[in-house]
């Protein structure tokens, strides 16, 4: 099978995107494969530092290499935003295919310098166990709830957005695989709607730094944007907020419509069908389909 870098690759040469959702509980990976599956497309699963602590690093990096390797399918673990080295450290021994070193709120040369430190480590285990590791790194601040919003959060404006001279410095002196900018999107959806995307400066970015782009905040964003971002260079999209408020929907009104249910598989059914429709649409946009 083809590494996810490979996948990433193909992706940007065909002007579509790869998804990025994440889980924490084994319904939200049924519901996510179970919509995959359908259209064939590769994908990224993603576990922050709090939902991988409470599916377990083992485990889930056991679910995800049994699937790929019983289907023969393109489905890889990533490990978002992970904040130091020791838990990145952690998650790639566990044998995860990426991580997301963030680092955003430390001083611009303390992030270089934890950001290598990780890429280092990462080249070194892939060398010695044969596994090709993507890190990503991101620049600029959006925001770190994946959550409802009343408001765009605090400290998250024009002036936090990535320039194209900085994600340039950034990436030579980090060696990141992926860069995830701040281009107008946020962490979480903002209920009065999501700011639009600064399309013209990922296009800037992309040129300037020569990597793939990463679209972190992807939830409540408008499909037209997408569109656009991924002809700009975005490659990858997260998309987090979107699947857990279905899931929740869809549990509270099983719930509210048989109060008497006590049955685990009965009660959360509704909510992975939920999941799967919201991943199903977002893959078909991200892939022409």
């Amino acid at each position: 099978m083809k590494t996810l870098r490979e996948y990433i690759k193909e992706a940007e040469s065909a002007g579509v995107a790869i998804g990025h959702f994440n889980i924490s509980n084994i319904e939200t990976l049924h519901g996510i494969y179970n919509a995959v599956k359908k259209l064939g497309v590769p994908v990224i699963i993603g576990v922050s530092e709090g939902e991988e602590e409470f599916i377990g690093k083992d485990e889930v990096t056991v679910l995800i290499k049994e699937i790929r390797e019983r289907d023969n399918y393109p489905i890889f673990l990533n490990a978002d935003h992970h904040y130091t080295f020791s838990s990145v450290k952690l998650a790639l021994d566990a044998g995860y295919d990426a991580v997301i070193i963030d680092a955003v709120k430390l001083p611009l040369e303390e992030n270089i310098a934890l950001t290598k430190q990780c890429v280092d480590y990462a080249k070194e285990l892939g060398k010695k166990e044969g596994r090709d590791i993507l890190v990503e790194a991101e620049l600029g601040f959006i925001g770190q709830s994946s959550k409802l919003l009343d408001v765009i959060p605090e400290g998250v404006s024009e002036k936090t957005m990535t320039s194209p001279d900085e994600a340039k410095t950034f990436v030579e002196q980090t060696g990141i695989d992926l860069l995830a900018p701040s281009v107008g999107n946020i962490h979480g959806m903002v209920k009065g709607g999501n700011p639009k995307l600064d399309i013209n400066r990922i296009k800037e970015i992309r040129l300037a730094c020569g990597l793939p782009l990463v679209l972190h905040g992807g939830s409540g964003i408008a499909d037209e944007d997408f569109i656009n971002a991924i002809k700009a260079g975005i490659s990858v999209i997260h998309i987090n907020t979107e699947i857990r408020v279905a899931y929740k929907e869809a549990l509270e009104k099983y719930l509210n419509e048989n109060p008497n249910e006590i049955a685990p598989y009965k009660i959360l059914k509704p909510g992975v069908d939920a999941i799967s429709a919201v991943v199903e649409k977002r893959l078909k946009l991200f892939n022409g389909i």
